[in-house]
């Protein structure tokens, strides 16, 4: 026989039993109160637990809080918030009432570093799992720095940055944890104030990087292992660094900064050559008549002739304050960087805005970066380098004869009777380094807009939208004048007609659109926090038509002389969905999962979602009863994780696919009476490509002492990464092309 109020009765016993607990079986009362700073303005977020207890609760918005149930009897309330000292307050609860708790939480300095920022988002450093390190100003490498990357040379463990030359604005290679693919691009994955920037080079520069202002950073975080670095999945195989730039504090009074430095480069070390008597007398001892007839007068030192004694000039000024409780930074840099080798420079103007206002009672935080430059390089040919140092020290720089008036005057080795080059003669290294005048004007824009906003009746829950951009535009030639020995002109019908116009030009944008719910909450000593999003980027990279003139001449000789130079169009499309989420219990145990999809035009159909999840875990063994009271040891942490990251930035944004192209005006063909019929390539490519993906397992410990003051990290780590992108040679008929992408792997599978 069934008893259908015999479940209902059960019901209501356990609701009488756990709903009701303090008014029928404990006595218990409240505790609230506010939690303010030095300033007597609120903290919201503040920690506030019942010590001894699983009782808490966070501050909210006007930093109230309130815990129920709190056993009847003298308590001790702890209240924390990152970046200020932990408070302790005294209460005695009694049965049924209210007790009202106060507290001021002072500033800690070395708390404040302790916040560090991750991919969507800040933790506290005791709460990550990764491997992550930061480096800030009071860091940074000192003395003149052209390029961001050298600020942190040298500071991180496993980041390798290696300078590609000393010209200014040279190329900077940075490895973290060495290469990470085999043809694909290792280039670590760089997001400035929240915007992932373009990691593919820029016509008209050297080292993309060098088009920012190092004296706006404030800090660089290196994310290492993938569990740090799978949140951005599709371009994070070869780590990420995230720079944050300088900005105002709200309720800052208005100051100025001038950052001026003045530096002098010379070469350290030179090539060591015979002098011109040394060079002589080996010529005349071992050298033909012919050869010992050649030898010059002069000595000369070709070394001295093409180096100097380089200056460099580095200012920044900047406007930092807060009107109308909007915290703003203004500034302008200018930088003029001279080379050690005569006409190399680089001139680079910056100005960067950023405007971080608080909206609605705190509630919506705006953050409105801007940041754009100027660049004007002149680059030389280092093979002249070397050229120097294997030129004739007997000869002159300049001679007054009337044979090398063609060349500008310059000493060049000529036939006595034509005053043509001699056959396989070098040119003198100081006439070619003058006769090219090789330059370009790069001008970059990195900004965006980024709304985060705390919403009504749900605490702990914000939505966070940014909307970015980076556009560049680069545009150069290289003109080499008439009288340069290495094009002179044999035709005699076109006498004179010796110099070359070559030019170039880029358009390059990315647009990215980032969007994520993210919710924190507390209960007891259980903290957690999960977010969910979605990015949207794109990349385009284009080329205008312009004219490639084969002469430096005002009036051209005939139409062979212009060459139409088509322009060229590529756009990649990424599309991800992301989520992440964390627990922290007890500020013992750690834990985070992020996972990534992404799936990318730049593969077909059916091969253009990946996959990419992490798990990061921590103890925080000094949070353990038996250190927690060590003085000594301030901080001892375990961490593992793994985590999956990807790649597919290799070859052009269609090599999946099949294309032609349109020839360009020396690739004509004739059809009857036209001359000049258009004619139209098939271009190689491999259907099958699909995401390079790299596993990563990573262990490490992290050390504190003396409050820490000294600190120490050991991380090892195991990476593996398979179905490699690579380009190869193809078998001859195998393609439309003698060279493609192909991908190391069994068989290719669609991944749906």
């Amino acid at each position: 026989m069934k008893h259908p109020y015999l479940a209902k009765l059960l019901f209501l016993l356990l609701f009488a039993g756990f709903g009701f607990p303090s008014g029928a079986f404990a006595q218990t009362g409240s505790v609230s109160g506010r939690v303010t700073d030095s300033k007597n303005e609120a903290i919201p977020g503040a920690t506030v637990l019942i010590e001894g207890t699983s009782l808490g609760s966070s501050s909210g918005v006007d930093g109230s809080f309130s815990i129920q149930n709190v056993p009847a009897g003298p308590q001790t309330v702890v209240i924390s918030f990152v970046g200020y000292n932990t408070v302790r307050r005294p209460v005695t609860v009694t049965a049924g009432q209210n007790s009202e708790v106060a507290a001021t939480l002072a500033d800690n300095a070395t708390q404040l570093s302790e916040a560090v920022v991750v991919g969507y988002g800040t933790q506290r450093r005791q709460d990550v799992t990764g491997s992550v390190a930061t480096v800030d100003a009071r860091e940074f490498v000192q003395g003149q720095v052209t390029n961001p990357e050298q600020l942190i040379q040298g500071k991180v463990a496993g980041v390798s940055i290696n300078t590609g030359g000393g010209a200014p604005g040279a190329p900077i290679n940075i490895r973290i944890r060495g290469n990470s693919s085999l043809s694909a691009n290792s280039d670590p994955l760089y997001v400035i104030d929240g915007v992932p920037v373009d990691k593919g080079d820029i016509g008209g520069v050297s080292n993309p990087l060098s088009l920012i202002n190092p004296s706006d950073i404030e800090t660089f975080t290196v994310l290492k292992d993938a569990s740090a670095t799978a949140i951005y999945g599709n371009r994070a195989s070869g780590g990420v660094i995230l720079i944050t730039t300088k900005r105002g504090l709200k309720g800052e009074k208005l100051r100025v900064e001038l950052n001026s430095q003045t530096g002098v480069s010379t070469v350290a070390r030179r090539y060591e050559t015979l002098s011109p008597e040394e060079f002589r007398r080996q010529i005349q001892a071992n050298g033909s008549p012919s050869q010992v007839a050649s030898l010059g007068t002069a000595n000369t030192n070709w070394q001295n002739e093409i180096y100097r004694t380089a200056g460099t000039f580095d200012n920044t000024i900047s406007l930092i304050g807060s009107a109308a409780k909007v915290p703003f930074r203004v500034s302008y840099g200018n930088l003029n960087q001279e080379g050690i080798v005569i006409t190399n420079k680089l001139k680079r103007n910056s100005g960067s805005v950023s405007l971080t206002p608080t909206l609605f009672d705190d509630r919506l935080r705006v953050d409105i970066n801007a940041k754009g430059s100027v660049v004007d390089n002149r680059f030389v040919d280092y093979g002249y380098v070397a050229g120097a140092a294997l030129y004739d020290p007997t000869q002159p720089v300049r001679s007054d004869e009337a044979r090398f008036s063609r060349y500008g005057g310059y000493f060049q080795f000529v036939n006595p009777s034509s005053g043509a080059p001699l056959g396989n003669a070098p040119t003198n290294p100081v006439a070619a380094i003058n006769n090219s005048n090789n330059t370009s004007t790069v001008k970059r824009f990195i900004g965006n807009v980024q709304f985060d906003y705390k919403i009504h009746g749900i605490e702990g829950l914000r939505a966070n939208l940014n909307l970015g951009m980076d556009a560049s535009r680069g545009r150069g030639n290289n003109q080499i004048a008439s009288t340069d020995f290495g094009n002179y002109n044999t035709d005699s019908s076109v006498p004179g007609l010796n110099g070359r116009y070559t030019q170039y030009a880029q358009d390059k944008d990315m647009k990215v659109l980032e969007g994520y719910l993210a919710y924190g909450k507390q209960f007891g000593a259980t903290k957690f926090d999960i977010q969910a999003g979605h990015a949207y980027q794109s990349f385009v990279t284009q080329g205008p038509n312009f004219l490639d003139y084969r002469s430096d001449r005002q009036t051209l000789v005939n139409s062979a002389d212009v060459l139409l130079v088509p322009g060229y169009y590529g756009k990649n499309v990424l599309v991800s969905y992301f989520g992440r989420a964390t627990a922290n219990v007890s500020d013992k145990y750690l834990l985070t999962a992020t996972l990534r999809n992404d799936q990318t035009s730049r593969f077909r159909e059916g091969y253009r979602s990946g996959w990419f999840p992490a798990l990061g875990l921590a103890w925080r063994v000094k949070n353990e009863a038996f250190l927690k009271d060590n003085a000594t040891l301030s901080e001892f942490k375990l961490r593992a994780g793994y985590g999956r990251t990807g790649q597919q930035d290799i070859g052009g944004a269609y090599d999946t696919q099949p294309r032609y192209v349109v020839g360009s005006s020396t690739s004509q063909y004739p059809l009857g009476t036209n001359t000049g019929g258009t004619t139209y390539s098939p271009q190689g490519y491999n259907a099958f490509l699909t995401w390079e993906t790299t596993n990563t397992y990573n262990a490490g410990l992290d050390l504190g002492f003396l409050d820490n003051r000294l600190t120490a990290t050991v991380d090892v780590y195991e990476r593996k990464a398979s179905d490699l992108l690579a380009l190869i040679n193809q078998s001859a008929g195998s393609n439309l092309t003698n060279q493609a992408q192909r991908q190391h792997r069994l068989a290719p599978q669609p991944r749906r």
